[in-house]
């Protein structure tokens, strides 16, 4: 049995490969466009284990190994430390670590998505992405007519767009504000065509998924948006240990310091997505209207003041997603404590 540690880049990937006894066997550096030859050489390798870690990029690498390789490790790169903060980093010492900790069944494992998963997150990200380019295009164009003291509240309605063609302006400021205009709406007619593609994905989605659906759905604030970023992003809750957990991946969880016995509470993290933060703190500023959830929220803000406690009811909303997620019931507000 061989253990191989891959450190894979855009272009290059370096293989180092130990055998049992985690002694160096062989190093090989690959050319990322040579995907057979990288198929060749670890198919001569007949019995091996391999690591590679959760990079932008490392899908391709996956499904060309996977038919291989006995066993293949998603290693996650935050939790590897020893590479980040050694030393005498390369790609030949990153290769050797990941296959002696792979070799002593020590690699710290990411969560990879499943096929459903990563299409979802495809489809869902690229909406985050056409609303943000349209809300750029809009403020581009607001402030163009800012300078001729021509901006209206009404600005895209068609009453707004007539006053857009009608507004005298230099001839180079016009040019910008067609290919603007332009623009907002190719983009507009692009996100009315996701948003039915979302609708079609959902539609298609497995018994699991639909009923998850249906209970987020069932949450105050919580929309057509929220649920596919919470769906796309956090995948099924029961892999999560609790609810704890979830708020971590979040990037949610206060962070902690302590040092000579002494503990001091920091802000969020803010690791993991986000994406799916932005949707879960649009969702608390929904959720805090009612009243209960404005009681404690004004409870909070007095306390630790406007940003801290709305970030609060972020993480408080991801508990009850969580719970209402592994018990398949819907939301309740009288059963659940504030």
């Amino acid at each position: 049995m061989f253990f191989v540690g891959i450190d894979l880049h855009k272009k290059t990937i370096m293989v180092c490969v130990v055998n049992q006894q985690r002694q160096v066997v062989e190093r090989k550096r690959f050319y990322c466009c040579q995907p057979e030859t990288i198929r060749s050489y670890f198919a001569q390798l007949e019995s091996f284990q391999a690591v590679v870690e959760a990079t932008a990029s490392y899908e391709w690498l996956w499904q060309l190994l996977e038919p291989l390789a006995q066993r293949l490790v998603l290693a996650h790169p935050k939790k590897l430390r020893i590479i980040a903060e050694s030393t005498r980093k390369s790609d030949k010492l990153d290769a050797e670590v990941l296959a002696q900790f792979l070799a002593l069944d020590m690699i710290p494992e990411a969560y990879r998505p499943t096929p459903r998963q990563r299409q979802h997150r495809t489809l869902v990200r690229q909406r985050f992405y056409l609303r943000k380019q349209i809300t750029a295009a809009k403020n581009k164009l607001r402030r163009i007519l800012s300078n001729y003291n021509a901006d209206r509240k009404d600005l895209f309605s068609a009453e707004g767009l007539a006053h857009l063609a009608e507004v005298k302006v230099s001839p180079a400021d016009r040019f910008v504000l067609d290919q603007l205009r332009s623009l907002w709406e190719c983009l507009e007619n692009q996100l009315t065509a996701l948003d039915k593609e979302l609708r079609s994905f959902a539609r298609q989605a497995p018994a699991r998924e639909q009923e998850a659906r249906a209970v987020l759905e069932s949450i105050p604030g919580v929309g057509d948006v929220t649920v596919d970023v919470v769906i796309s992003e956090v995948g099924d809750v029961r892999r999560f240990r609790s609810a704890k957990r979830v708020s971590a991946y979040a990037g949610l969880a206060p962070g902690q310091r302590e040092s000579a016995g002494r503990s001091k509470s920091l802000g969020i993290t803010k690791e993991g997505s986000r994406l799916l933060r932005w949707a879960l703190v649009e969702a608390a500023w929904r959720l805090v209207r009612q009243a209960r959830w404005q009681r404690v929220y004004e409870q909070l803000r007095k306390r630790c003041g406007k940003k801290r406690a709305i970030v609060a009811i972020a993480r408080r909303l991801l508990g009850v997603m969580v719970a209402l997620l592994r018990s398949g019931q819907a939301y309740r507000l009288a059963g659940l404590s504030g």
